[in-house]
């Protein structure tokens, strides 16, 4: 038997309490806000002593600490980064799931519940891959780190970006992120971010002598309305991920524009005198930041009294189609699967991120069944055992090539 099929045997015989882990984690509350994760954090330092490894929790705040484990191959090589978050998104309205929150529920083939998909199921899947490439070290050679973080779903401070502030070791030569972008596919990017205020002012006036845009509320409507029509923008992507072209129906070359928050006026019967609107930008590779501040400066210099401010920003971002982890990651996919892997881009931002700002390929690969996970939060069981086998094939092939 190859050394990959063994470990795939490995998996399968695994299975079963593969599955139990991730129920516990999903028992473990860690929705942020508040984002507390020490319960599931120590469910995962917990199993990796049981299976014979250490690790260590670092955190910034108490209440959010991290999950760091590293094992070494045979010899020099490369550094591979295995990176999962904690914590999950709030649920929303309680009143809408149609299954407990915080204990998995198993039903034709699925697993439901809060974080299952987004993304305990991959916490577990990782955590089995690390132990077995742990416990195998004559099959590869370089290192391995195994990163469980908080405050990802929020994209805090005090996961992700503290440990790589803190501990520069931890970038490594490549990294998989277990941040599924749905359908078992494999993306190689994803979309950057804007949140930009939009603010209106009009000179003071009774309703009753209202004109065409003479509040300041109708002139900030004018602009949403204006650049809410841009959601049919889509973007060509960057010549060295031209393999996503092939799925614009995902979404992930396709500008999103969101206006989440408006507030102005003061009473019914007064012109509005300040008006403000929180508006969300999901740029996709092709577009930049720059891009859209230049066509939303188009649109309020039409537009009597209005500005704009940068609340939060960072540009689209992506890893080489021809990069070796990618090649590595697909690969895996096919021999598990049977297909090929479907390049995608990412629709909300991830972790990935964080590293390839730093220059190292990363990609997100997981077993999260739908493109953004919400209420009724699921999996496919399959697919997390599959996407254990794919994350130890995908490090064996990586760890395996020349430096």
């Amino acid at each position: 038997m190859t050394v990959p099929l063994a470990f795939d045997a490995a998996v399968e015989a695994a299975a079963p309490a593969l599955l139990a882990f991730l129920d516990r984690l999903v028992a473990a509350d860690s929705a942020n806000p508040p984002g507390d994760t020490r319960s599931v954090a120590g469910l995962v330092v917990d199993h990796l002593a049981a299976a014979g490894r250490a690790a260590r929790m670092v955190s910034q705040v108490p209440e959010k600490p991290n999950v760091i484990a590293v094992a070494e191959g045979r010899g020099p090589g490369r550094h591979l980064v295995f990176n999962v978050h904690l914590d999950t998104v709030h649920p929303g309205e309680v009143a809408d799931w149609s299954v407990p929150l915080h204990a998995a529920t198993h039903r034709d083939g699925k697993i439901f519940g809060l974080g299952v998909g987004n993304m305990k199921g991959a916490v577990a899947a990782q955590t089995l891959a690390f132990e077995l490439l742990a416990a195998h070290p004559e099959a590869w050679s370089g290192r391995i780190t195994f990163t469980a973080v908080a405050d990802e779903t929020v994209f805090g401070p005090d996961g992700a970006g503290f440990l790589l502030e803190t501990e520069p070791d931890l970038t490594g030569d490549a990294m998989i992120c277990g941040e599924g972008p749905g359908a078992m596919a494999l993306a190689l990017a994803e979309k950057g971010l804007l949140w930009l205020a939009l603010d209106a002012v009009a000179p003071s006036a009774q309703g009753m002598l209202a004109r065409p845009l003479s509040s300041a509320v109708t002139r900030l409507a004018a602009a949403i309305a204006e650049i809410d029509r841009w959601n049919d923008t889509t973007a060509a992507p960057p010549a060295e991920i031209a393999a996503v072209a092939d799925h614009p129906e995902r979404d992930g070359l396709r500008l999103s524009v969101n206006a989440g928050t408006i507030a102005g006026g003061r009473f019914v019967s007064q012109s509005a005198t300040r008006a403000t609107a929180e508006i969300d930008f999901r740029i996709p590779p092709g577009l930049t930041i720059a891009d859209i501040e230049a066509r939303v400066d188009a649109v309020i210099g039409r537009i009597d009294g209005l500005s704009r401010r940068r609340l939060k920003g960072w540009e689209p971002n992506w890893t080489a189609a021809a990069s070796p982890i990618v090649a590595a990651v697909a690969a895996a996919h096919g021999a598990v699967r049977g297909e090929p892997a479907v390049p995608v881009v990412r629709l909300p931002a991830s972790d990935a991120s964080r590293w390839r700002r730093l220059g190292v390929p990363a990609v997100c690969y997981g077993p999260q069944a739908d493109l953004v996970s919400g209420v009724d939060d699921w999996v496919y069981a399959r697919d997390v055992v599959d996407c254990a086998k794919i994350y130890a094939r995908a490090a064996l092939a990586f760890l395996s090539e020349p430096t």
